[in-house]
């Protein structure tokens, strides 16, 4: 007979354990103490690995700087050698004709944009972690090279006098020779900086462009490049600027000179602009039934070249050529040493943001393909591709989506692609470039505007942080508009700098709330965002968004004072002046107290005094002859005559929620010290719940607990400390106004006040504070449980 046992599925659960406190909780647990090595017993175990280094140990370290090592002899030949040859010579082409134009932004002779689309890729190849970015030129690169090029080689520089012709010329041999220099200079020294950024480990720095600013600096570097080239599409006079307002320089510059435009080069220019962008859109659009994209740049180029060749465009209507592309490789040369000083600070930007663009379209690719992606390696390998360019008149290297794109689409599986790619444009250097002399610059500079189509599309972009993070589409405009009013470089420093402020704003000025509890469970929750939530009587729940530091304690101050509802130096105050009230007509016969409270005598104008003479009192006053004044326990939460004023306070217990709090500082500690301090002198008990261990050890480390602070007040949840909190206040009746007549002692006379906010309790006050505090304490099991549904 066969049994069926049929098992209830039950979507609730109970615990029963008891509350924890830290004290009981490391009690029972014994903590393990981590000991934090020093820096030099960790050079002291690197050497000793260094110099213990296995075969297999070497292997490992051989393969994470020499990548190609490990993914080579995995190559699966037959299945992937002919996407990526495929997908070599699909990219080639493209990458060819973009190096010709980008170069233009770089502006440099259009013939060392092959060079860029080279020398990289070899490199990159044995040093890369990405297996499907293509590694050349990038136009906001580019354009970030163009202006550190024209700021240090204008065309002013190299005017020369012809008194044949009366007249002054600009030496173009001469100051291209110098701007390829400055490029390639800037080019290593990118290197160089990338170089030691990877050794040092500091592939972090990336975290610090987030997506919003690089999103936003790039549509404006892209709004640059169109700039750049709109006047080579008209082809009219125009004065090349750099710095501050340069693109509003160049836009007047152009409008003034729009009569000028040789429409020979603007029919040239848009026809291709038109013909690449809607080509590109049916390339995107129907992706997943074309294999290969239709390489548009190349038929264009094609097709342009012919017809400036055959019509003779240059002679018959003044267009601007490429004229001489280089045939063959130049040798290396050495870069510039004494440009250093003047480029540091552009090699660096550059130098980072081509990293950061490299990596971040590396990583999509790698989550795609499910490999993964070195952050560091890359530096390193972009840094050696750098230097090694820079030797051979190259300027800087990163990857450009477009190529990156019809790599990827077109099948290529791994680097081996972009071998195929540079022998693509190594076969243009040595005979085909030379074909191309007759293109028109117009139809260049149109190849690099519409690859521009997607960096113009992110402007999409900010209604859509709009509604998801105000403080991302500040980031966003701020470091668009910066970057297109400020220089380049200028602009990403500016959007960087106000990216850490927004943080350090958000930080500064933390979100709390105060919690409430779902019936029934051990959850609690904002009592604004929920309707069910119950806070529970007497105690109020505060949690903390944010580190806690110096620069938002005050903060915290007012956060704490609007949700309990009341300041509790304020309150202590206000006792302290009605104790002295209080004691004063006590002595005067206009007060009585017995068992039912205290009662207030007739008494005459003459005798009162008002609240305002009282908050005068300064402890100067004279006093009559020895005669000492009475001090009174009462319980400050009952009704007291009209004539002495005291502050209601409603909770008796306060729990800070530090589950979110990152770390804290020693002015956060010494101003949380001071809280605690400020509550238990009112009789409002503080704790702290859901804490991290390295909060609970920085409070520790900073001397947080003392004798009146213990770890007792510490808890490892909401939970524990609300029902510890219940179960020392369970069967304790309201502590009724004491019989005045034995509580009255003669003491000594009152601390003199000058500054009531720096009022402190006297031992009398603190002794009978922890007297009431005794009586409300009950006795409770040896083991109390509790449950997680209460």
């Amino acid at each position: 007979m066969e049994e069926r046992m049929d098992v209830p599925l039950c979507d609730e659960y109970r615990i029963s354990r008891k509350i924890y406190s830290e004290t009981t909780f490391q009690q029972e647990n014994e903590k393990t103490e981590l000991v934090q090595k020093s820096i030099p017993q960790k050079l002291k175990n690197e050497c000793r690995l260094i110099i213990h280094c296995t075969a297999a140990t070497a292997c490992l370290k051989l393969k994470q700087f020499f990548p190609v090592l490990s993914w080579l002899p995995k190559y699966r030949l037959k299945e992937w050698l002919i996407h990526d040859i495929i997908s070599g010579l699909c990219t080639g082409l493209v990458g060819t004709l973009q190096g010709l134009a980008f170069a233009l932004l770089a502006e440099v002779p259009v013939g060392y944009g092959l060079y860029s689309s080279f020398f990289p890729i070899l490199t990159y190849f044995f040093l890369g972690t990405s297996r499907h970015i293509a590694v050349g030129p990038f136009p906001v690169i580019c354009l970030m090279v163009g202006q550190v090029v024209l700021a240090l080689a204008p065309d002013e520089k190299f005017i020369i006098a012809n008194s044949t012709l009366n007249e002054t010329q600009i030496d173009y041999e001469a100051r291209d020779a110098a701007r390829v220099a400055i490029s390639s200079t800037l080019c290593f020294l990118s290197g160089i900086i990338q170089l030691v950024l990877g050794v040092l480990q500091f592939g972090f720095v990336v975290r610090y462009l987030g997506d919003p600013l690089v999103r936003g600096f790039t549509t404006a570097a892209a709004f640059q490049v169109f700039i750049s080239q709109i006047k080579l599409i008209f082809n009219i006079p125009s004065t090349n600027y750099s710095g501050v307002l340069s693109i509003v320089y160049t836009t007047i510059d152009i409008f003034a000179n729009i009569s000028k435009t040789n429409f020979a080069d603007l029919i040239a220019g848009l026809i291709t602009l038109v013909l690449c962008l809607v080509v590109k859109d049916l390339n995107e659009r129907y992706k997943h039934i074309m294999r290969i994209p239709i390489p548009i740049e190349v038929i264009v180029a094609i097709v342009a070249t012919g017809i400036s060749y055959g019509v003779n465009l240059e002679e018959t209507y003044n267009a601007a050529i490429v004229k001489n592309v280089p045939s063959g490789f130049i040798p290396p040369v050495a870069p510039d040493v004494s440009l250093f000083s003047q480029m540091i600070v552009p090699a660096f930007s550059i130098g980072i943001l081509a990293y950061a663009l490299a990596v971040s379209l590396g990583k999509v690719y790698a989550t795609k393909y499910n490999y993964e992606i070195d952050g560091n390696q890359e530096f390193i390998a972009f840094g050696v591709s750098n230097i090694f360019s820079g030797c051979f008149s190259c300027f800087c290297a990163s990857t450009a989506l477009s190529r990156s794109a019809v790599q990827e689409s077109t099948g290529g599986k791994t680097q081996i692609a972009g071998l195929i790619t540079a022998a693509v444009v190594m076969i243009s250097l040595l005979s085909i470039g030379t074909y191309l002399e007759p293109l028109q610059k117009s139809v260049l500079a149109a190849i690099v505007i519409s690859n521009l189509k997607g960096m113009f599309w992110q402007v999409v972009d900010i209604p859509r942080l709009w509604r998801q993070n105000k403080w991302d589409t500040a980031i966003w405009l701020f470091t668009c508009f910066a970057s297109l009013l400020l220089d380049i470089d200028l602009g990403l420093l500016a959007g960087i700098i106000f990216g850490l402020f927004t943080v350090l704003l958000r930080v500064q000025y933390p979100s709390y709330s105060s919690l409430g509890n779902v019936p029934g469970t051990d959850i609690y929750k904002d009592m604004k965002k929920y309707k069910n939530v119950e806070e529970p009587e007497g105690i109020k729940i505060i949690r903390f968004s944010s580190a806690i530091f110096y620069g938002n304690v005050d903060h915290l101050k007012d956060g704490i004072k609007s949700i309990v509802g009341f300041d509790a130096v304020r309150v202590f105050n206000k006792r302290a002046k009605a104790k002295r009230k209080m004691n004063k007509l006590l002595k005067k016969k206009q007060l009585t107290s017995s068992k039912n409270g205290i009662k207030e005598n007739p008494v005459t104008d003459e005798d009162s005094e008002s609240d305002d003479d009282m908050d005068n009192y300064d402890g100067t006053k004279k006093k009559e002859g020895n005669t000492n004044y009475l001090n009174v326990q009462v319980d400050w939460n009952t009704e007291f005559p009209d004539c002495v004023s005291i502050p209601v306070v409603t909770i008796h217990s306060i729990i800070f929620d530090f589950g979110q709090v990152s770390f804290l500082d020693v002015v956060a500690v010494e101003c949380l010290k001071g809280i605690f301090e400020e509550f238990q002198r009112i009789d409002v008990d503080v704790y702290i719940a859901e804490y991290d261990d390295n909060i609970f050890g920085q409070l520790e480390s900073c001397g947080f607990f003392n004798d009146a602070i213990k770890t007792d007040l510490c808890f490892l949840t909401i939970h524990d400390a609300v029902l510890h909190i219940q179960r020392q206040k369970k069967g304790g009746s309201s502590h009724s106004v004491l019989d005045m007549t034995s509580h009255l002692q003669e003491s000594s006379q009152l601390i003199e006040m000058k500054d009531f906010k720096e009022l402190r309790p006297t031992r009398y006050l603190q002794s009978q504070q922890e007297e009431y505090r005794n009586m409300m304490t009950l006795k409770t099991e040896n083991s109390p449980t509790h449950t997680g549904t209460q």
